[in-house]
């Protein structure tokens, strides 16, 4: 049968697929609207199929608290190259997986991109027909949450990273502030944990080997080599670990004391950090 111009319209404001997908999958499909329907959808599935090992450097990272600030989430949905982060289909998207991470209470990626949508088909559904849309790979390469007496949230202005930050013994202050800034230094200064005793025995024993062997190539003496890599090691604790890395805005505070003169035992419990590329 004859494909006319407005049949191919159709298609692509119900689909938002391109104007030559849309002809070819009713031409293929004799005219039926749902067998194109199904033809694009499989379409972007083969993509999916195709693309699977391509590297996902570009895309958007969004965060989002509860109205009683006690419940952080962040997610970071992936694609291919910087446009397609950009256009407004892909953040659309976005804001649908954040939105659906923020409902699952499972907590499970799997679990979130099954998440029913309103036309009752899948998150994962949604995905990969934009994939077939665009002809890129789009993947969820993060999902986390964050659970506190306060949780505070920070977005760096590239949009390709995110901070959840968790904080305890807040004594009723306004603790939006000095949340923000210590999301702010956990973006910038990458810590490993919250403290020491969040490191765990394998970076340790890592730490403490690399130590030992910088101190021998110096022709320091064996029995000195254990001491000196433990005084490496609480460097590395000092410099890696958040309640104990010097403050950026004030090197004279390291963020534990920033914390406690903000409010008397105010402290961090978990924080997630979230970037693409």
């Amino acid at each position: 049968m004859a494909i006319t111009a407005q049949d191919v319209n159709r298609l692509r404001q119900e689909t938002g697929a391109g104007m030559m997908d849309c002809k070819k999958a009713l031409t293929e499909a004799n005219g039926d609207f749902e067998t194109a329907k199904d033809i694009l959808r499989k379409q972007g599935q083969k993509i999916a199929s195709k693309r699977a090992d391509n590297a996902t450097s570009e895309g958007a990272v969004l965060t989002q608290v509860n109205a009683d600030g006690t419940v952080g989430t962040v997610i970071a949905l992936a694609c291919e190259t910087e446009p397609v982060s950009k256009v407004e289909d892909f953040r659309t998207l976005a804001q649908t997986v954040l939105a659906a991470a923020v409902s699952n209470t499972s907590g499970t990626k799997e679990d979130l991109l099954a998440t029913p949508q309103a036309d009752g088909r899948s998150l994962q559904d949604h995905i990969t027909d934009l994939m077939g849309k665009i002809g890129e790979k789009i993947d969820v390469v993060s999902y986390e949450t964050v659970t506190a007496e306060r949780v505070v949230a920070y977005n760096h202005s590239n949009g390709k990273l995110g901070v959840l930050v968790g904080l305890t013994n807040t004594g009723g202050n306004e603790v939006t502030e000095v949340g923000k800034d210590v999301a702010m230094q956990i973006a910038a200064m990458k810590p490993i944990a919250v403290d020491k005793d969040g490191v765990d025995a394998n970076t340790i024993q890592r730490e403490i080997e690399i130590g030992k062997e910088q101190a021998r190539a110096e022709g320091k003496p064996e029995e000195m080599l254990e001491k000196i890599a433990q005084g490496k090691l609480n460097k590395f604790y000092k410099e890696s670990t958040l309640l104990n890395q010097e403050f950026v805005k004030d090197p004279s505070l390291t963020i534990a004391k920033l914390l406690d003169n903000t409010s008397k035992g105010m402290t961090v419990t978990e924080f997630k950090r979230v970037a693409i590329g």
